[in-house]
């Protein structure tokens, strides 16, 4: 199992693309995975064949654990290379049997007397908790096919606790039986869908938010971008959008506010010192992901509105490696493509600061000249700036959101891309 991501140290495999026996080409996929981030395709580490599958569909497998034997027909090609592969498969038998023998007696147990699949993590901690096969059988999955995670499992040990009273436990069971009404459905959420249900949720528990709302003029961008988005496109081959624009704006005034690139965790701040910003892209399934561009502030423009093109094509279409969803230290929502005016956005934790940008509108405005004021048809939008109210006061997200509307409307198109 390939380690996908820093914090990510397990992942459930959900499919297998090759069976036993097939030839397989170096980089080519062989399994899907899940993790709690993304579902993603791994690829083979060298041609051969695929001699045997160590880790079923449904498993939930540690990083670097044995998943498959591949024959490389590389070396070792004597005896067809058995004597090598009858080794893999022995150290594997072992390594297997050692974590078996660590597993007591009651793990056992639930594990011959269940017919449905637990992990040995799972297992485990169910014995350590004297949790009976009845109960874990009870336990609501998230897992592929319903399966019980150790977050599942963690959770409902948590809640446990804090029940103590038999009237609110009798509650709290009834409200798991849900009785359908004449002309209701019931619709189970997909795994993502309860992923992001679940993240929400923690975020708001975790941080006091607060939003501050700004306007920003976009006249002049909207006018240049107009004049030379087809000339840009021919030259080029991939289209300027609005979303490299705002990146640049929100990137430049994370570097004057350095105090909103950081992360709060257990009373101490983690101050960034590189600015990675979060794209909340809408997937086709109406689910919601959000890759994660890296180093905006060294990227040239050119490159910035290559490389987040690029991320958000790869998201829509479901081809992100765990790394894209990484190590974000602040995130936009563009609500405006969807014609909302403004919203309040959730902070993507352990960030600090989200901004959601509002729909472009013509509006009527009072403009200052040379020869006083003047009423003048102008494209405008708001600005959303949501934050962390533990740690970022008002005066920060305030002076931060404004910062980005000056950005905006100081940007000069021709002179980024020239």
């Amino acid at each position: 199992m390939p380690k996908m991501g820093e914090s990510i140290m397990e992942g459930t495999v959900l499919q297998w693309l090759k069976k036993e026996g097939d030839k397989i080409n170096e980089d080519e996929s062989v399994l899907e995975v899940a993790t709690d981030k993304v579902d993603t395709e791994i690829p083979s580490t060298c041609s051969g064949t695929l001699e045997k599958i160590l880790a079923e569909e449904g498993e939930v497998v540690k990083v670097g654990s044995p998943i498959a034997i591949i024959d490389s027909e590389e070396e070792n090609t004597s005896n067809n290379g058995l004597d090598f592969i009858d080794e893999i498969e022995k150290n594997f038998e072992e390594v297997k049997e050692i974590a078996h023998q660590k597993s007591d007696t009651k793990a056992k147990k639930i594990k011959s007397e269940s017919n449905r699949f637990y992990s040995p993590l799972v297992l485990n901690i169910a014995s350590r908790e004297n949790i009976s096969l009845d109960t874990l059988n009870e336990i609501h999955g998230t897992g592929e096919n319903d399966r019980v995670t150790k977050y599942d499992l963690l959770k409902f040990l948590e809640d446990k606790n804090l029940v103590n009273d038999p009237q609110i436990e009798s509650s709290e069971k009834n409200d798991f039986l849900i009785e359908l009404k004449e002309g209701e459905e019931l619709i189970e959420p997909d795994r993502v869908r309860k992923i992001i249900a679940s993240r929400m949720v923690e975020s708001k528990k975790i941080s006091p938010h607060v939003t501050s709302f700004v306007e920003a003029d976009i006249t002049n961008i909207y006018k240049t971008r107009n004049e030379i988005k087809e000339i840009f496109l021919k030259e080029n081959k991939f289209p300027i959008t609005f979303n490299p624009i705002f990146l640049k704006c929100v990137a430049d005034a994370l570097v004057e506010f350095p105090m909103m690139n950081i992360s709060y965790i257990n009373e101490k701040i983690i101050k960034k010192n590189y600015i990675n910003i979060g794209i909340a892209v809408a997937l086709n399934d109406n689910n919601l992901i959000v890759p994660v561009l890296k180093n905006v502030d060294k990227l040239n423009f050119i490159d910035l509105i290559k490389e987040s093109n690029d991320l958000i094509s790869r998201a829509r279409n479901n081809m992100l490696k765990p790394t894209d969803l990484e190590s974000g230290t602040y995130t936009i929502s563009n609500v405006g493509s969807f014609g909302n005016v403004m919203g309040t956005p959730i902070i993507v934790q352990p960030q600090v600061g989200i901004l959601a940008i509002g729909s472009i509108k013509k509006v009527p405005a009072v403009i200052e000249t040379k020869k006083g004021d003047e009423i003048q048809v102008r494209n405008r939008l708001f600005l959303s700036h949501t934050y962390d109210h533990r740690i970022v006061d008002g005066a920060l997200g305030g002076k931060f959101a404004q910062k980005v509307a000056e950005n905006i409307e100081n940007f000069d198109l021709k002179s980024n891309i020239s």
